[in-house]
Order: structure tokens, then C-alpha cells, then sequence
């Protein structure tokens, strides 16, 4: 266990007094007294008559002893700091040590009443704060977290909240806190500039648990006022979770209330740089603030990094969470990027003569570019995982034909690019009265399907070949099984429609799938299932049942089989469509799970929440290998590029955001957006990123330049975070307005051509 360097605040008393003074971590005064006529090893204690603001110090340490029924203590403390019995009966004045904000100077050197005061207010611990983590990340261990006492005027804890609220049971008086809390800000704001944006990343978390132990303590009224006074001065983007945070305004609101749980169970993280840190640990060593030291050792993270401090719009790109950055060793883990070797499969020649109506060495001129596929699929990406790391389904013979299809389409691919940009074809659903809430394409861009509020699924065809159900068992006995055409033949004419609705949901419907092989269909809904839809006989197969609360998305893995789901409980769960039972739970995430991707290797599964941040899941393992933090709002969108290298992801705040998944850093920010992005989908070739939003608009960045202008050699591992180019403006290659219907679905054909899609909204 490697300790920081100069990480722990000196906290050394002279060993010949007598009364033991100890803190258990959070605040709480146990005394021990004895030889109540010891005496400090400087001589005599000075009387405090000659500061004003030590000695209204003095009478507020006097008050809580007091109020703890610690006689003894008080006995000492008065006569070591010679005061009169009467003397800390009068009130003590709110406005006491204003001029420091509210913190008692201490002199290092002992034998006054400013050294005697320290022992008392910085509550001695048995041991030492311990300091866990390698020499750039330091996390604060308190002692003795689960022995903590409550004070005796406050009697026990009530069963239900003894566990998560224990922190909170330390009793400060309510009038310091604001006092402490200005004079950390007042602190803060003389610093210099480059270390003034770091540490004022300290003010949020502050502000949160201080406001949460006074209402947990019952001052109610101190609560309010600390609230109205501070709550201004929290960045924007926390105005949510302050107003969910204003309406916990007594104990027994916090009882089972599920943010309250979010700030209690998580330690909030800041990364800090080094020099930052140690003025932050110097400024609070001096003024001995006890309190806020608290704060910071049981609900903070501090990531310290050696290297130069970050600017504020480094740490304004990263910071919005809810629980603050995410962790540089989270991001550590080696991820396998790169794509799975394809299947060998031989394109025959005759279809191609068939198609060519060219000259006769058409064909001939197109087999090298299928000799040249072939050669690529035969070399294994060093980036890739294994072939077998994970199990995957068997190709079948349809799947097969599939594959040539897809490569055939390729070789008629359009090169996308700032020169030559997509046609875009727009699906509007009118009179949507039902309210359309998620759409899906198939791969092949024959099927369309839409998720509706009135729990119904609709499937529709888009090309001339209508929809079919297969024949019943008596038909189907009589069909000749060894014919050519038997996959035509099972197919019931008499059942052939546009479209096909599907019932079976008891809530709205929130997402759909299709498999890769357009024969299955999964939709989630609000009652707390998955459901798996049959297109041969459109019907429902399975109803999984695994989340207790609305599933907000589900996908099928880019080779069937397998599924990701995600809801309102906060946990994402991986799927086989032949298992009734979840095979992986992804839990982390401290809000509900909105949008659910998988990997094109579909080794790994993204996923992104409310809690304004993107998790990368191991499929293998189950393990979380990345953390994303950067948005300011909750993510609805996410998107891998096709060579599985990057990723994009959408949400509120009206921003697109560019990550490089192998090291885990954001690379680019794309502004243009005034509403939530809903829709994000790369090119075939990776060149282009289409966003939906909506604001009515479609937009095209361009990626290629994007990703071609980061230079990952400018971070490195120790400070985690790179300069991001202001290029939004440059990066835009087209908008596109729709007349008044907000985008909720992106796909690219195999052609490239963009398809859109949602409900027009008159």
C-alpha cells in the first residue's frame, strides 16, 4: 500500500497531556478524561480575552461539550484556557471570526490557547487518516467508519436509515457550517488562477453534504438558509439534482429517497493536480477545519495527478456527473477494439454475370475487389479479441447468403465525404396519435418498426414485398419440403399486408431491435419486460422478466443471439434469446439506464444513463473497463464507428460528444444541436456521423477529419485528459430541417444512403 507524499495532515499533540480527546472519523468527540489537573508543556494557557474571535471559538467548542454532556472536558478546557465557570453560558454570535471565515487561526507552535484549542477542535484520532492508492491517486480512508458513535443528545438512529445516513450523524453547530463553507470560498477565490479552476471543483460535493448533514441533524432552519445562500453558486448543470436537493428538507425525507442513496454510497471524484492539492491540504491543516476535513475524507475522491493543473474548460469538458469525473484507473483497462475476423465465404461469379450488363470483363474486374475482401478478412487485428473469447451462434445457410448480399451491396457503396454527402430519405409517421417512441430499421433496410405509447407494436415493409405469415401445421404438412422454392411456398398469400401490429405489452413500448437475420424482433416496454417477437409468424416467442421497473432500451448483438437491456432500475442486463434468465448484470451506473449499445466485436456493451455518464462493459467478464464523463445532462444516444475504434454519444444537453474507446478520453465536442439528441449513427465507411435531435434537425459531421486532428501523443497516462479543438463549426457539413418532426431514428444503408425517421408533431 503505497502512501502519498506529504498526504496526511499533521496531526501531532504533545504527549504529556493527559486528557485523551479522539475522533472517530466523522466528527463525533469521545473523552477520556483523567488527571484533570495536567498542564500543557508550554507553560501555562494565555488567556483568549485579548482575540475576540478565538475566544467566540472557544465558547462554541465549550457549548458542544456541554451540549454532549462531557463535563469533565469542559472542567479542562476552561482552565486551560482560563476562562470563568459563567463564562460560556452567553450565546455565541453568528458572526464570530467572520474575518476568517469562520476559522480559528491556529498557531503551530504550543502553549497558548490557539495550540490547546487545536487539540480540541481538530479531535485527535487514534490514528493518523490513512491514504490507499499508487503515488497519482490518492483516496481517503477514514478510521473506524463503522464504529462511529452518535452523539449522546441526539439519541440512536432509526433502523431503516442507520446504515446509509450514519456519516450524517455527526453534530456540528449548524451556525459554523456556512461560516466554514465562505471561508473555504474565500480561500479559494485568492488563489492563483491556474489552480483556482481545480479547486473550486471542491464547492459542489461540499455544498451537498454539508446541506445533508444539517438536515439530517434537524436544523431544519439552518438547512434553508445555507441552501439559499450557497445554492448560487453551483454550476448550471447541477440545477436538477439541486432541486431535487432543496426538497429534502427534513430527516424524513431522506428516508429511501433514491438521490439521497446516490450522495451517500458514492464518493465523488476529483481530479486534482498535485500542487492544487497540496494548497487545498495546507489551507485546511491551518485552519484546523475539522468539519470540512470530514467531508472530504468520507465522500470525496481526490485523484491527484502530477503535472501542470488543468484550465477551466479542461475540467468544465469532463466534470457534470453525478458523481464527479470518473476514475483515470477505471479507464485503464485494456479494451479489444478492433473487429472479429469475418468468415471466408466464396462470392459465385454467375450472380455477377447475371447482374453485369456491361461488357463481358466486368465481372473479371471485380473479382480481385472480392479476392481483396477475402485477403483482409484473413489478417487478425492486432486490437481485436480473440475469435473464441466469447461463444457466437453458428453462421447459417441464410445468414450465408446474407453476408453475399452485404458484400455484393458494398462494392456499390457511395465514398461519403465534405465533397460528396448522402442523400437523405425521411420517414414521417403522421397521425402518430399513439405516440411514437422508438424506431428501428433492419440491416438490409427492408423493414421498418415503431414503438408506441399505447403498448402496440407496428412492423411495416418498405419495399414492394409485402408482409406474410407463414401457413398453419395442416398447410404446411402438405408442402413438398425437397422443392427449390420452400421458403416461398410456407409463406400464407392470404395473410400478405403492408404492415402487422403486434400486441402483447401491458406499457408503452421504449425500444426495438431487429437480429441481424430480420427474423426476430425484441421490444421493451414499461412493464418491466423484454419481449421476443417472431417476423415468420408475428408473434410473441419469449417474455423476459428480469427488471422490476420500465425497460428504457434493448438491442440485438451485431451477431444475433445475444441482447443488452437497460431500464429505471439502473442495471443493464445481457440476454441469450434461448436463456429465460439474465447471463450478465451490469450494475454501476447511479441512475436509470436510458440507451444500451453493442460493440461492433460484440465483445463489450455501452451504456448510457441519467447519471450523465457512458459505461463500457466486458461482456466476458462483466467487469465496467470505462467511464465516461463530459456530458451535462442525461445521454440518450450512443453510437460506435464501424472500425469499433470510436464512439459518439448524444443526450440533453444538446451535445455530441467524440471518445476514443482504447484509452478512454473524450476527443472531440460537437456543438450545434438546441435540443436533446435522440439519434446518432455512423456511415458505413466511418467518414461521416449523422445526429438526430429534437430540435427538427438532422445534422452531418465530419468524423474522418475529427478523429484524423486528434493526436492521442499529446496526454499522457498520469493527467488523463487532452486539449480539445474548438472545430465544432468546421467539423459541420450540412443541417437539415424537417418541416416539424423531431428525429428519433438514424440508419445508414448498406449503400449509405441515411434513412430518418419520427412523428411529425403538428
Amino acid at each position: 500500500m503505497a502512501a502519498v507524499q506529504d498526504g496526511q495532515l499533521n496531526l501531532e499533540v504533545e504527549k504529556d497531556i493527559k486528557t485523551e480527546i479522539t475522533n472517530d472519523g466523522s466528527g463525533n468527540i469521545n473523552a477520556n478524561s483523567s488527571s484533570p489537573g495536567s498542564t500543557s508543556s508550554g507553560g501555562k494557557a494565555k488567556s483568549p480575552a485579548g482575540s475576540g474571535e478565538d475566544q467566540q471559538t472557544l465558547l462554541a467548542v465549550l457549548q458542544f461539550l456541554k451540549r454532549n454532556k462531557l463535563t469533565e472536558s469542559v472542567d479542562i478546557l476552561r482552565r486551560e484556557a482560563g476562562l470563568s465557570a459563567d463564562a460560556d453560558d452567553s450565546p455565541v454570535s453568528e458572526s464570530a471570526g467572520a474575518g476568517s471565515g469562520g476559522v480559528p487561526n491556529v498557531s503551530a507552535d504550543g502553549g497558548d490557547a490557539n495550540s490547546l484549542l487545536s487539540r480540541v477542535s481538530i479531535a485527535t484520532p487514534v490514528a493518523p487518516p490513512s491514504f490507499t492508492g499508487s503515488p497519482e491517486t490518492a483516496v481517503f480512508v477514514p478510521h473506524n467508519v463503522a464504529g462511529r458513535l452518535v452523539a449522546a443528545s441526539g439519541g440512536e438512529d432509526q433502523p431503516d436509515v442507520n446504515v446509509v445516513l450514519s456519516a450524517y450523524s455527526q453534530q456540528g453547530d449548524p451556525v459554523l457550517y456556512p461560516l466554514y463553507y465562505n471561508g473555504l470560498k474565500k480561500f479559494i477565490e485568492s488563489v492563483l488562477d491556474c489552480h483556482r479552476a481545480e479547486l473550486s471543483q471542491v464547492f459542489y460535493p461540499l455544498f451537498v453534504h454539508m446541506y445533508l448533514e444539517l438536515v439530517y441533524n434537524n436544523h431544519e432552519n439552518e438547512a434553508k438558509q445555507f441552501f439559499e445562500k450557497f445554492s448560487g453558486d453551483q454550476e448550471c448543470y447541477y440545477e436538477e439534482d439541486l432541486r431535487i436537493l432543496s426538497s429534502m428538507s427534513k430527516k424524513e425525507h431522506m428516508k429511501g429517497n433514491e438521490t439521497m442513496l446516490d450522495f451517500r454510497t458514492s464518493k465523488f471524484v476529483l481530479r486534482i493536480s498535485r500542487d492544487s492539492y497540496q494548497l487545498l491540504k495546507r489551507h485546511l491543516q491551518e485552519r484546523q477545519n475539522n468539519q470540512i476535513w470530514n467531508i472530504i475524507q468520507e465522500h470525496l475522491y481526490i485523484d491527484i495527478f502530477d503535472g501542470m493543473p488543468r484550465s477551466k474548460s479542461q475540467i468544465d469538458a469532463m466534470s457534470g456527473s453525478l458523481a464527479g469525473e470518473g476514475k483515470r484507473d477505471a479507464n485503464k483497462a485494456k479494451v479489444f477494439y478492433g473487429l472479429l475476423k469475418e468468415p471466408e465465404i466464396e462470392v459465385p461469379l454467375d450472380d455477377e454475370d447475371e447482374e453485369a450488363e456491361n461488357e463481358e470483363g466486368k465481372p473479371k474486374k471485380k473479382k480481385p475487389k472480392k479476392d481483396s475482401m477475402g485477403s483482409k478478412s484473413k489478417k487478425q487485428d492486432p486490437n481485436a479479441p480473440q475469435q473464441t473469447r466469447i461463444p457466437l451462434p453458428e453462421l447459417k445457410d441464410s445468414d450465408k447468403l446474407d453476408k453475399i448480399m452485404n458484400m455484393k451491396e458494398a462494392t456499390k457503396k457511395i465514398r461519403l465525404g465534405p465533397d460528396n454527402l448522402p442523400s437523405i430519405c425521411f420517414y414521417s409517421f403522421l397521425n402518430a396519435y399513439q405516440g411514437l417512441t422508438a424506431v428501428d430499421f433492419t440491416d438490409d433496410s427492408s423493414l421498418i418498426a415503431g414503438g408506441f405509447a399505447d403498448s402496440t407494436v407496428r412492423v411495416w415493409s418498405v419495399t414492394p414485398k409485402k408482409l406474410r405469415r407463414v401457413k398453419s401445421a395442416a398447410d404446411l404438412s402438405n408442402i413438398d419440403k425437397e422443392s427449390d422454392d420452400v421458403l416461398e411456398r410456407i409463406m400464407d398469400e392470404k395473410t400478405a399486408s403492408e404492415s402487422k401490429i403486434l400486441y402483447g405489452h401491458s406499457g408503452p413500448v421504449y425500444g426495438i431491435s431487429f437480429s441481424p437475420d430480420r427474423n426476430y424482433l425484441l421490444s421493451s416496454s414499461e412493464d418491466g419486460t423484454v419481449r421476443l417477437w417472431s417476423l415468420q409468424t408475428f408473434t410473441c416467442l419469449v417474455g423476459y422478466k428480469g427488471h422490476n421497473y420500465p425497460v428504457w432500451d434493448t438491442q440485438f448483438s451485431p451477431y444475433g443471439y445475444y441482447f443488452i437491456s437497460g431500464g429505471h432500475d439502473r442495471v443493464a442486463r445481457l440476454w441469450a434469446t434461448d436463456h429465460y434468465q439474465p447471463l450478465r448484470m451490469f450494475a454501476g451506473h447511479l441512475a436509470d439506464i436510458t440507451c444500451t449499445r453493442f460493440h461492433p466485436n460484440s465483445n463489450y456493451v455501452a451504456t448510457g444513463s441519467a447519471d450523465r455518464t457512458i459505461r463500457l462493459w466486458d461482456v466476458l467478464t462483466g467487469n465496467c473497463v470505462r467511464i465516461l464523463t463530459g456530458h451535462k445532462g442525461p445521454v440518450h444516444s450512443l453510437a460506435f464507428s464501424p472500425n469499433g475504434k470510436f464512439m459518439a454519444s448524444g443526450a440533453t444537453d444538446g451535445r455530441v460528444l467524440l471518445w476514443d474507446v482504447g484509452h478512454g478520453l473524450m476527443v472531440g465536442e460537437l456543438k450545434g444541436h438546441t435540443d436533446t439528441i435522440y439519434a446518432l449513427r455512423f456511415s458505413r465507411d466511418g467518414e461521416i456521423l449523422a445526429s438526430g435531435s429534437m430540435d427538427n434537425t438532422v445534422k452531418l459531421w465530419d468524423t474522418l477529419k475529427a478523429f484524423d486532428d486528434v493526436e492521442l501523443d499529446d496526454f499522457t497516462a498520469a493527467t488523463g485528459h487532452i486539449h480539445l479543438p474548438e472545430n465544432s463549426q468546421e467539423l459541420l457539413l450540412g443541417t437539415y430541417m424537417t418541416k416539424s418532426t423531431p428525429v428519433i431514428h438514424l440508419h445508414f444503408t448498406r449503400r449509405n444512403l441515411l434513412l430518418a425517421a419520427g412523428a411529425y408533431n403538428p
